[in-house]
């Protein structure tokens, strides 16, 4: 999950996060959407995804180790 986020900010948004900042993300997500419309949901992008490049942006890491994204947009947001 954290890893098709990820990627998802990067493409569309330009958001080169880390995995720190992606759980907020995730979590600030699941919140508004259980709160409903209406409400201002605030986080913090407290790193960058530099410390992986090395592993997250490596298609043969992710392969080696099962963690190739397959979303195509944030359906991935729905698990529990």
């Amino acid at each position: 999950m954290l890893l098709s986020l990820i990627r998802f900010l990067l493409k569309n948004d330009g958001l080169f996060i880390g995995s720190s900042s992606a759980m907020n993300c995730v979590g600030a997500v699941r919140l508004a959407r259980l709160l409903g419309p209406g409400h201002t949901i605030v986080t913090i992008l407290c790193d960058s995804g530099m410390r992986h490049l090395s592993k997250f942006c490596n298609p043969e890491y992710l392969s080696q180790h099962g963690l190739t994204p397959s979303a195509k947009a944030l359906e991935f947001l729905d698990c529990r």
